[in-house]
């Protein structure tokens, strides 16, 4: 069916502007992380032991030269998070003069498995084997040997403080400084133990966020750094034998001296810890601990940062690139070969009066409890499932640890909400006006296969213009922790394993979106908040439940699964948003088909290049 030549002019009007929207906002991106040409952003790929590899970002500023060599530091990203998360320590430091350079830590991103199950804390996630490179290469000629520091958030930081030990034992055999001048740990602190930080022969500092929802594990079960064991032994452990221990750390105070290696600073802001690298206040400590220790004197005030803007921008990107599905589908279905795939809408469901009523509103709430509480079990059932991956050994049997549970989660509530959907019709909405001609499910062997191929093209259209945008600026579409990156060819091989159980619950979505919740008479706008509401609504009362009893009692619900439902942040949006892509495509195509096709395609992808995959080598 051709579009009129109105509609047509409406529809590529909309996707002209779309596009601009988001190349002007990864334009903007770019020069706010290259601080407005004065740093120099590339990739670079080393190679490490056993076969591995590591790829990062490479910060240099321009006025990091041989004659002017400048201070270098290794950014390390947490678990499940890649060189792009925490580009706005990276953006920070370089505009302040020193080279950053922000690393996929190991079986993340674009850098290889490891060899080691316990890769942060024997490797520092590809960090120990940067140093040694960076201390004792002369290809780097505009970097001060004598001033590498590290710093990461969560797991990241429990590489740092690794590597600090690491690198002091190596000082202590050899008699040289260590080769890690400072160290920068935040959100973690199970590896302040005796064990490793006697050997430390670095500055450290360290942050830790009040609100950590890990704090359960620490050893006095809360997050107050004043009285922590871990902070208490970081600073006294640093002193000589002949000064008096302190019993209570004072916050933001600087102990011992930059010179005799033994400065110590505890932080501990009132966040969250997914969200602690995101505030300026935790931006503005890490800022001055490397100032300090470096001795640089900047010109910028500590809270002078720039990076949000980035993140606006990367989140204006990321909706605008989501909404440019819409006008790209519709232009591509009015061309020939795929015009064929446009029907008209079948008619809305009656609207429910009654027992009908009822019916739905107790199917809906049904549909969310157990979507809440089938989450923690199918994580836990993952682990027995797929232990090569949970247990972070090299497989190419479903290698990805956390989107192990999602998709277990995801085969459960897909086929539940099949068999609601269907006893539902065949015990009530048959006798009552609803006939499966309003579902839109009329189809053929060959109508499937090129609505596939719509949504396919839709894909590569899609990921074309996100390949080359990086290639161009360097950014993807990205806000915080949540985004759309490149990736590697194996990531088509892992779509081709996950994404045909996901689409269970994609498809499953897409009817129950347009055959159940398509009413008569209804506003689309309360049918859509609705299906959002509806499918996204299990998920949030799972973090509703965890933060609830946080603020209660100090420790969240669930502890052993804390990480999974961390995982949700990410996931909730997602969730909200898919039915509405599902209807639009619907309205497009008078079918159920195309919607959960191109979703499944794309959201699939997102996860499965943000999270860990333990690829064999």
């Amino acid at each position: 069916m051709n579009l009129p030549p109105q509609q047509k002019s409406f529809y590529q009007r909309f996707l002209i502007i779309t596009l601009l929207v988001i190349v002007v906002s990864c334009f903007l991106a770019f020069r706010i992380q290259t601080s407005g040409g004065d740093v120099n952003v590339q990739s670079i790929k080393m190679p490490t032991q056993n076969g591995q590899w590591v790829v990062a970002d490479l910060f240099r500023p321009k006025s990091a030269t041989k004659e002017n060599p400048a201070p270098l530091v290794v950014v390390i990203p947490g678990f499940q998070r890649s060189k792009e998360a925490l580009s706005n320590v990276a953006i920070e430091l370089s505009r302040r003069g020193i080279v950053a350079v922000s690393i996929d830590p190991y079986a993340q991103g674009f850098s290889s498995s490891s060899m080691s199950p316990k890769a942060a804390t024997t490797e520092g996630y590809g960090m120990f084997a940067l140093v040694e490179y960076f201390a004792n290469t002369d290809n780097l000629n505009y970097i001060d040997k004598n001033r590498i520091g590290a710093t990461g958030h969560s797991a990241g930081g429990n590489a740092v403080i690794a590597g600090a030990s690491y690198f002091g034992k190596q000082a202590l055999k050899t008699g040289q400084p260590s080769k890690l001048h400072s160290a920068y740990c935040s959100g973690y602190v199970l590896c302040m133990t005796e064990k490793n930080l006697r050997d430390i022969r670095s500055n450290v500092g360290m942050a830790y966020a009040l609100y950590d929802e890990g704090s359960y594990r620490n050893e006095l079960k809360n997050a107050d750094m004043r009285y922590a064991s871990e902070s208490l032994r970081l600073v006294n452990m640093s002193f000589a034998d002949s000064v008096k221990a302190i019993s209570e750390v004072s916050i933001g105070q600087y102990y011992g001296a930059v010179d005799a290696r033994n400065l110590r600073v505890i932080f501990n802001e009132k966040e969250l810890h997914p969200f602690q690298p995101y505030t300026a206040e935790a931006m503005a400590n890490q800022i001055a601990f490397f100032e300090k220790v470096f001795d640089l004197e900047s010109g910028l005030a500590h809270n002078d940062q720039t990076w949000y803007w980035k993140e606006l921008l990367g989140l204006i990107a990321l909706i605008t690139s989501f909404v440019s599905l819409i006008p790209m589908a519709r232009l591509l279905l009015s061309t020939p070969y795929f015009e064929s795939l446009v029907h008209p809408v079948p008619p809305a469901l009656p609207r429910a009066q009654g027992k009908g009523r009822l019916l739905f509103w107790g199917l809906f709430a049904l549909g969310a409890l157990i979507a809440c509480f089938s989450f923690i079990p199918m994580a836990e059932l993952s682990k027995k499932l797929f232990v090569a991956a949970s247990t972070r050994h090299q497989t190419w049997f479903f290698p990805q640890r956390m989107n192990n549970a999602v998709m277990l989660w995801a085969i459960l509530n897909g086929s539940v909400g099949y068999l609601l959907f269907f006893l539902s019709y065949n015990y009530f909405g048959k006798k009552n006006g609803v006939s499966k001609e309003m579902w839109g499910t009329k189809t053929s062997r060959s109508e499937i296969l090129r609505t596939l191929g719509l949504a396919l093209t839709i894909y590569f259209i899609y990921y074309l213009l996100l390949f080359s945008l990086y290639y161009f600026f360097h950014v993807d579409y990205r806000f915080l922790f949540m985004g759309v990156r490149i990736f590697q060819p194996e990531i088509l091989l892992l779509l081709l394993i996950y994404g045909p159980i996901f689409f269970i619950f994609f498809s499953s979505n897409s009817l129950r979106t347009n055959a159940a919740m398509r009413v008569e008479g209804q506003a689309e706008w309360k049918s859509l908040i609705m299906a959002g509401i509806g499918n996204s609504l299990g998920l949030f009362l799972i973090v509703l439940v965890q933060y609830t009893t946080f603020a209660l009692t100090g420790t969240v619900y669930w502890t052993v699964g804390w990480l999974y439902v961390n995982l949700l942040f990410a996931v909730v949006p997602l969730m909200f948003f898919l039915p509405i892509f599902n209807r639009y495509f619907f309205y497009m195509t008078g079918r159920i088909y195309l919607g959960p096709m191109v979703t499944c395609l794309i959201f699939i992808t997102i996860l499965l290049t943000n999270t860990v995959v333990y690829f064999p080598l």
